[in-house]
């Protein structure tokens, strides 16, 4: 097998009623979990990232002191340890080989910004279980699905998004990061 599944960030403050919920998380929670169900042995590796932010400080400008501008400067969110930092309960994770936290302290959208427990990256990961394609999953679609996405293009992988297992902020960002992700050459297909 030489294929990987990426779960982005589907977190209790990404999902319904968390900071920065969006619409049809819990959904794709419970989308992915079924997908896990019936296709995780097809996978060498299954990797999960979760925003892990500092409590303490911005996180190198990533938290808002004021107004955020939802582009580069956010409300808080995800703060390690707490229940919005944790998955979305709609997620079962037991058959996760690989847990991955990013954005300790920095911004970080990409779950190739992330690093296990053990200081593993992603790319590390994937040379290692010999990964040639990735399959990916999570949220949100126009932020750190697109980065995750396009970062395993970048690091040489062929990517399919499993566009059935994605929620993002706004229709109008999502469709334009989907069209920006095939235009880089990852193929999108149901899931």
């Amino acid at each position: 097998m030489t294929r990987a599944l990426f779960i982005v960030d589907v977190q209790n403050d990404f999902t319904e009623g968390g900071a920065l919920g969006v619409d049809g998380g819990d959904a794709v929670a419970e989308a992915i979990t079924a997908h896990l169900a019936a296709h995780a042995s097809e996978y060498a590796i299954i990797v999960a990232s979760r925003d892990w932010h500092d409590a303490d400080g911005d996180n190198g400008g990533h938290f808002a002191a004021g107004e955020p501008d939802f582009v580069d400067t956010w409300p808080v969110h995800c703060v390690a340890g707490t229940p919005g930092a944790e998955y979305d309960p709609g997620l079962d994770v037991s058959a996760v080989t690989h847990h991955v936290k990013k954005g300790q302290g920095i911004p970080a959208y990409s779950l190739f910004e992330g690093t296990t427990d053990a200081g593993e990256s992603v790319a590390d990961l994937l040379t290692a279980h010999g990964v040639v394609d990735v399959d990916v999953t999570g949220i949100a679609t126009d932020y750190c699905v697109r980065a995750s996405a396009l970062d395993a293009i970048e690091h040489g992988r062929r990517v399919r998004v499993l566009t059935s297992l994605v929620a993002g902020v706004a229709p109008a960002s999502s469709e334009a990061a989907l069209a920006e992700l095939a235009h880089a050459g990852a193929e999108l297909v149901e899931g």
